[in-house]
Formats: structure tokens, C-alpha cells, sequence
């Protein structure tokens, strides 16, 4: 069997975005700008409220999908398109910004722990502009595979025959992945998909070995083995079909073009987000 070797492993870095979340960015940051069709990976982790309690106030986007993935805690979503969800342990918003959205993400809980993901999945060039939507799927909708080794929780795309709740415009695998110590799995990835695994818990043997904290990106071709020693671990794994198109950045807009960047801007500052 072929499997993928490890091209890269990065840490990410510590900062804040909204009104002072913590986070760490890894995807986005210098080490990795992007890795097509991903524009951002941060993850959020503290059981300090004041890292996470401001919150992230009303703000736009156009041109991507966001992908939040709640592991421990409790925040809402308000959006400008009317649409409001509740972010639970386990659960996933899934909003797609398309020509452009305001929404809020903010803490309804004062104390305790507050751990996460957000991912941002770009939007191929004729979808940038389509219609603003939201799913709100629930830990209890995403179907959880188990496993000799551990289980796989199937957020987006197909393991194995079970298909993930979350759609994409972008073809996509997202995968949480929990193995039990001294185990083994194979998780096959298309070819010529760009793949990333992140370790949020434990640590990993197989191949390079693989710490918490760190992210691999993997080769182009074959499936993803993963291996534990003493220690269980937890992994957050996306493979997306590259869309290999030019990808301009504003801030809180992806288009392909500067001009469309510019626009973005222009059509915010005009109200046209609210409508």
C-alpha cells in the first residue's frame, strides 16, 4: 500500500484576532500562507474566559466558506442573511460568505474551557459570488465510524461508505480522528488532493513523528497512516481538491483579483453586506 510521506511540519503562531480571541494560527501564517484550497487553520483553546470572552463582534467576509468546529464550549452565530445558530461541544457552522455576509461569533458562557477550529475553505472563481448560506449541524448529525483503532467523526465528504454532513462548493474531506494508544489506521485520500493533518491531542509515531501542537502536509499521492505509541491521540485531518486559481487577499475578502479585493471593500463600505 502507498502511503504519503510528510513534506512539511509546522507550529503555527500565538496571536488574537476578533475583539482579542487567542488563537493560534497555522494555515495563514508565515510558515504556511495557504495550502490550496485552504486559506486559514486557527485553532482556539483556553479555559481562561478572558482569552476568549470578548468574543468576535460583527464583521464581513466574501469569497469562502468558513468551517468553525467546536470541540468544548458554547457560542452564537448571527448573521446578516437572518440566519442564528448555537455552536455546542461537538458541533460545526458551516457558513458560506459567498458575495459577501456580516455575522458574529460570541461566547454565551462566562467560565470554563473554550476549544476549537476554524478553517477557511476558498470558493472556486464562477462561486464567489453566489448567495450567502449557513448550516448548523449538530454533534448528533455528524456520523461517527468506529474503528479497531479509535473512531473517525466524518464532518465533511466520504470515509469508508459514510458521508459528512457539511457541504462544500469545494471538494473536501474533513475527518476527526481519535486513536487509542499503540494503533494503527489508513484514511484514503483522492490523489492529487492537497492534505493536512493537525494534532490537538497526543502524539503520533508513524513516519516522522508527530507531536501536539503540530501539523503535517503530506505528499500528492497515496492514503494517510497514522500510528500511536503509548499515547491516544486526536487529529483533525482535511484533504481538499486543489482549485489552482489566482487567490488575492483583504483582510476578511479572497477574490482572484486585486480589483475584486477593492470592490469588496467599496460594496461593504455601501451597505450592501446587510441586504
Amino acid at each position: 500500500m502507498n502511503f504519503r510521506e510528510i513534506e512539511k511540519v509546522i507550529e503555527g503562531i500565538q496571536t488574537s484576532d476578533g475583539a482579542g480571541v487567542s488563537l493560534t494560527r497555522i494555515i495563514g501564517s508565515p510558515e504556511l500562507n495557504m495550502l490550496d484550497p485552504f486559506l486559514l487553520l486557527d485553532e482556539f483553546g483556553s479555559d481562561d474566559p478572558n482569552d476568549y470572552i470578548a468574543g468576535f463582534p460583527p464583521h464581513p467576509h466574501r469569497g469562502f466558506e468558513t468551517i468553525t468546529y467546536m470541540l468544548n464550549g458554547k457560542w452564537q452565530h448571527r448573521d446578516s442573511a437572518g440566519n442564528e445558530g448555537l455552536l455546542g461541544d461537538g458541533s460545526v457552522q458551516w457558513m458560506t460568505a459567498g458575495r459577501g455576509i456580516v455575522h458574529s461569533e460570541m461566547p454565551i458562557q462566562t467560565d470554563g474551557l473554550v476549544r476549537g477550529f476554524q478553517l477557511w475553505l476558498n470558493l472556486p472563481k464562477e462561486k464567489k459570488m453566489i448567495d450567502p448560506a449557513y448550516q448548523d449541524i449538530e454533534s448528533d448529525q455528524i456520523p461517527v465510524v468506529n474503528e479497531t483503532a479509535g473512531t473517525v467523526k466524518v464532518i465533511s465528504g466520504e470515509y469508508r461508505g459514510t458521508v459528512g454532513p457539511g457541504r462544500s462548493h469545494t471538494p473536501v474531506l474533513i475527518l476527526d480522528i481519535r486513536l487509542n494508544t499503540e494503533s494503527a489506521i489508513t484514511i484514503p485520500v483522492t490523489d492529487g488532493w492537497n492534505v493536512f493533518s493537525f494534532i490537538y491531542e497526543g502524539d503520533l509515531v508513524s513516519g516522522k513523528n508527530l507531536s501536539k501542537g503540530q501539523l503535517a502536509v503530506y505528499e500528492k499521492t497515496g492514503d494517510i497512516h497514522f500510528k500511536t505509541g503509548e499515547s491516544k491521540a486526536g487529529i483533525y485531518l482535511a484533504a481538499g481538491e486543489p482549485l489552482n486559481e489566482p487567490v488575492a487577499r483583504g483582510g476578511p475578502f479572497v477574490m482572484n483579483t486585486r480589483g475584486e479585493i477593492l470592490k469588496a471593500f467599496e460594496d461593504y463600505q455601501n451597505g450592501k453586506f446587510e441586504s
